[in-house]
């Protein structure tokens, strides 16, 4: 399974990140920060604040994701079209921050960073694929329809209580994202969803 894209986009997001822990300039730069969109017009960082990451554990936690759940999600894409993965990855960093973006575009005070949004979209695309293939979580295994249903709940729950300076607004909407883009792409996967849900095979 060739999954060049994948790796690509973990080596850059390492390389980058890893930088700008060293280079304040670089990170002020590429984070999200809606002023710099709303009055100078650095729609580029819509993308470039997904490339960039708070700390080692944040980084780690987002490529090891993208790592297990990355390649599957670009081979099938793939089929579709050497062109969707890449396209899929770059505007699920877009949409995912969007909702998070409206919200606070006129709040000088607000920054938000990191692949979340797009690694939860390929985490759900994959989920649609492979609702009963088991993923550890914490190092406990559980059925991956089961995660995305605690998945949801959480962050849900923790947008609306706040205080932890997450931004889970955006790995729901990455999440909601990764389904329908996959839906539109290729309408046939939600009758294969709906199957497989009616069929549990709990480790395929």
């Amino acid at each position: 399974m060739e999954t060049p894209v994948t790796y690509a986009l973990i080596a850059i997001t390492c390389v980058v990140s890893w930088i700008a822990f060293n280079n304040r300039k670089l990170a002020d730069r590429l984070i999200l920060w809606p002023p710099a969109i709303d009055k100078h017009k650095q729609y580029d960082r819509l993308v470039t604040y997904g490339f960039i990451h708070a700390d080692f554990m944040h980084l780690l936690f987002n490529m090891i994701t993208l790592f297990f759940f990355g390649p599957p999600i670009e081979s099938l894409m793939g089929d579709m079209g050497v062109w969707v993965y890449p396209v899929f990855y770059v505007s699920a960093l877009v949409v995912s921050i969007l909702p998070t973006y409206l919200k606070n575009q006129k709040n000088p005070n607000y920054l938000s960073l990191g692949a979340s949004g797009a690694v939860s979209a390929i985490l759900f695309a994959y989920i649609l694929v492979r609702p009963w293939s088991i993923i550890g979580v914490f190092f406990i295994p559980m059925p991956a329809i089961l995660f995305a249903v605690l998945y949801v709940g959480y962050s849900i729950w923790m947008d609306r209580r706040g205080g932890d300076r997450i931004n889970h607004s955006a790995h729901l909407a990455g999440a909601a994202y990764g389904v329908l883009f996959m839906l539109i792409m290729e309408p046939r996967v939600l009758g294969h969803f709906l199957r497989q849900l009616q069929q549990p095979s709990f480790g395929g």
